[in-house]
């Protein structure tokens, strides 16, 4: 993985590891109430509609800031933008331990939403500072795979550290991690190796070494970026492939399987748990996947993976009953391929954009997961309170199978896009012929 010859590889591997621990804590804050939405429901007295808000509300800042996150990593660098999306969750999940009503918890999750937002993109923007091009793939799904482990935080330890204590001694405590975070981003990273003045992505292969810079008009820089449909196929890739699983993992996983299957919170916890297993098992082989076979990544990793969660959606959905445990398993397992495909899209966006916009195009892809996830949750949310099923104590089995539904059109417009983008981005690269009329 490194170079004998570079005098930065340890240094970069040292500064890449601080900034993938800061994404594991982001992700742990992100599904803060993966495992404990009931308790949120109970705590507030509020509906699904309102519950499902709650991730709404984060999702739709955390989407709308990609593109803004995007421009200003391309003009600042990581370490200041990583180290602002830190303590901002800090402040978040200190005002939601302390929160006594709804609105004082919405604020809490913008701010949570707003600071998640800078942290992932600051990673990639490291890895493309400090790390030759050609393991960008690799270091991207590494990314992922250790990131999403910040979801076992929030299934397994806050929720037993929530149902031991108090919910404002267990927020309180991810508040705290928080700020501790935030110095350490802020005094152990640096945007670049010390001898360059800019930030710069270096191919050891070739030895060229490209500026990573924002243009002066950052309105062009977004344009450029979005006209090419290597990057709307990237946007599409990622808004179809993780949806279903993040809607799932962040809210309505767990009262499904409690209050709809009839699990126990422990069965419920285990079962979302090997979700998370699943990514990281995945992530090294679709990585290398995706650097083997980089004109056919749709066809082979983005569009199959589509197709497997709807099956097991559909056959849990379909199920007589009660789904067993096995089918369960496989939803979950399916569900799981999606962290790993929609990192296939930054593969697309970094192939297809030069490294003055990267984090621009990086910013535009990454919106497309998180659209879809705030559709998913509150299309969910919506569906559960119009058949009366909306509160813990009228959950039931049917109206879940009834709200998942939900998801089918998003996965249907998604897969729509997917195939018109990688036709036109097939004949921009002369790969295909175009359509003669």
């Amino acid at each position: 993985m490194t170079q004998p010859n570079d005098p930065h590889a340890v240094r970069a591997w040292f500064i890449w590891t601080v900034g993938v621990t800061g994404y594991v804590l982001a992700v742990a804050n992100r599904t803060s109430l993966a495992a404990v939405g009931v308790d949120a429901a109970g705590r507030f007295g509020i509906d699904a509609s309102t519950l499902s808000m709650f991730a709404v509300v984060q999702l739709a800042v955390y989407a709308g800031m990609q593109v803004p996150i995007g421009v200003v990593l391309d003009r600042w660098g990581a370490r200041p933008v990583m180290t602002i999306g830190m303590a901002l969750m800090a402040v978040g999940q200190l005002m939601m331990a302390l929160s006594p009503n709804v609105g004082m918890a919405l604020v809490a999750r913008i701010l949570l939403g707003a600071g998640d937002a800078a942290v992932f993109p600051s990673v990639l923007r490291l890895i493309a500072t400090w790390f030759p091009m050609h393991r960008a793939p690799l270091m991207v799904q590494l990314t992922g795979i250790v990131g999403q482990s910040g979801q076992l935080v929030s299934l397994v330890p806050l929720a037993a550290l929530l149902h031991a204590t108090s919910w404002s001694v267990a927020f309180g405590g991810v508040a705290g991690l928080g700020v501790l975070f935030t110095v350490l981003v802020f005094v152990l990273i640096r945007n670049h190796p010390p001898e360059r003045q800019k930030d710069v992505a270096v191919d050891t292969t070739t030895g060229a070494v490209r500026v990573v810079t924002s243009q002066v008009d950052a309105r062009t820089g977004i344009r450029a970026a979005w006209a090419h449909p290597g990057t709307r196929l990237a946007f599409w890739s990622h808004f179809t492939t993780p949806f279903a699983g993040t809607a799932f993992i962040l809210l309505w996983g767990v009262p499904f399987l409690t209050a709809g299957e009839g699990l126990t919170l422990a069965e419920a916890a285990g079962i979302t748990s090997l979700y998370v297993f699943v990514g990281m098992a995945l992530g090294p082989v679709m990585g290398e996947v995706s650097r083997r076979v980089p004109h056919r990544r749709s066809l082979a990793l983005v569009l199959p993976t589509i197709a497997v969660q709807l099956v097991a959606w559909l056959a849990v959905i379909l199920w007589p009953g009660p789904a067993p445990m096995w089918l369960l398993i496989v939803l979950v397992v399916a569900l799981g391929t999606g962290g790993p495909a929609s990192m296939v899209a930054f593969d697309h966006a970094r192939t297809h954009n030069p490294a003055h916009r990267l984090s621009t195009a990086t910013g535009l892809t990454n919106v497309g997961g998180f659209v879809a996830a705030l559709a998913a949750v509150l299309l969910i949310g919506l569906a559960l309170d119009i058949q009366g099923a909306g509160t813990p104590d009228t959950y039931t089995l049917d109206a879940f199978r009834i709200a998942f539904l939900t998801q089918i059109p998003l996965w249907l417009l998604g897969t729509a896009f997917i195939l018109v983008e990688r036709k036109r981005t097939r004949i921009l690269m002369g790969l295909d012929e175009p359509r003669t009329t």
